[in-house]
């Protein structure tokens, strides 16, 4: 998923050709601070979301400081534009309120998803400056949400893991 986060499939170009992006996978999970899902359609992955802590070292876009974690989402091209997006979006924000203030996201200065995260309560960050993308040079923004602290409720099947003490 992280080829597709990444906007490789549109560059033409493998995660191999850029080592940077291993920061972003190496030791993922180590951690509970490491939060992620992702969405089935017939037993498959269709696309994932998943934050992380990094820090000023890693030189990543879409940093604002060590305690704001970083979003990344991708949906695979043939399950685009079903909601999928917004659905995983929603529930690790929702997830990620339990331990974070906020998260922010590196989106292309002029792209059509930018609308996306605007919708979904994103805004520019005050101290944005223009960056340009580790991936192909175009200009990047940063984009923040503010986190509401909830109660965590996660999507299910009806199923219920408490009913097997009964």
């Amino acid at each position: 998923m992280l080829h597709y986060s990444m906007r490789l499939d549109e560059v033409n170009k493998r995660l191999s050709d850029i080592p940077k992006l291993s920061i972003y996978e190496e030791f993922y999970g180590f951690t509970s601070k490491d939060l992620g899902l992702y969405i089935l359609v017939d037993n498959q992955i269709a696309g994932a979301a998943w934050i992380r802590r990094l820090n000023a070292d890693h030189g990543t876009n879409g940093y604002i400081d060590d305690n704001t974690p970083i979003l990344n989402i991708a949906v695979l091209p043939e399950h685009r534009r079903r909601g999928f997006g917004s659905q995983m979006l929603e529930q690790l924000s929702i997830e990620a309120g339990a331990l974070y203030d906020q998260i922010s996201v590196s989106v292309l200065k002029d792209s059509s998803v930018l609308s996306f995260y605007e919708k979904h309560g994103f805004m520019r960050h005050d101290n944005t400056v223009l960056e340009q993308s580790f991936i192909d040079g175009k200009d990047v923004i940063t984009l923040v949400k503010k986190l509401q602290k909830a109660a965590v409720i996660r999507p299910t099947d009806g199923y219920d893991p408490r009913r097997w003490m009964d």
